[in-house]
């Protein structure tokens, strides 16, 4: 299954200070990350699912499904949510220079830009991409690449919790466990709303939202004035 951790060791976000992975506080405030999309019918699952328990998420967007499904990525715009940037072609950092990587960030950004502007709802242009956030494919990420992207503005958002949705070799219930057992205030989760995902998304999803709101935990939106 790898080794990557489903929860983020303490030693690696001191390695990394300059990088997002949770939003410290003390109150009962968590943070749903969703990348890959927008995706036809999975997102606009996700954004009904979030509706109910009154959730707001962080969506980090790939440019090229901005570019194909426009009408549903303004949907994630009306629903109030925020928006990140998530490279316009899914790319891996550790195989991709700088300048390249740079480039494929800003293209991704000119689509996300390009639909913000068509919106015409006042709450669109007040959410849209004020945060500057962008959340590496993979995790997948040079110091030379992240120095850029701060200097250009970028908040680079990581993440406390990993659920291991996209991997088929964890069953539905495990994925949920992933986020259940490990998920404190502040924590900052990874979802998809992507084809490979959803099997397991859509079944942890609901759990978790039910589980914690029954716990008195809020969801909420990534946003500047927070990181």
């Amino acid at each position: 299954m790898g080794l990557t951790p489903i929860k983020t060791p303490v030693v690696v976000k001191k390695l990394f200070p300059n990088y997002i992975w949770e939003v410290p506080t003390t109150k009962k405030v968590i943070y749903l990350t969703f990348d890959d999309g927008p995706t036809p019918d999975i997102t606009k699952w996700t954004l009904k699912v979030l509706k109910q328990y009154n959730a707001k998420a962080t969506f980090f967007c790939i440019g090229n499904n901005v570019e194909k499904y426009p009408e549903i990525f303004h949907e994630v715009l009306k629903a109030g949510h925020a928006i990140g940037n998530h490279t316009n072609n899914h790319i891996k950092g550790w195989k991709t220079s700088s300048k390249d990587y740079v480039n494929n960030i800003d293209l991704c950004e000119s689509f996300l830009k390009k639909q913000v502007s068509n919106s015409k709802t006042e709450k669109v242009m007040q959410t849209g991409l004020t945060t500057n956030l962008f959340r590496p494919p993979y995790g997948q990420i040079t110091p030379k690449q992240g120095k850029a992207l701060i200097g250009l503005g970028y908040k680079v958002i990581m993440w406390d919790v990993l659920s291991f949705d996209w991997d088929k070799n964890r069953s539905p219930e495990t994925c949920l466990q992933h986020v259940l057992s490990k998920t404190t205030a502040g924590s900052v989760i990874v979802f998809h709303d992507s084809v490979k995902a959803s099997k397991n998304m859509q079944f942890a999803l609901p759990k978790v939202l039910a589980h914690f709101s029954q716990k008195g935990y809020r969801f909420e939106m990534l946003n500047a004035s927070l990181l």
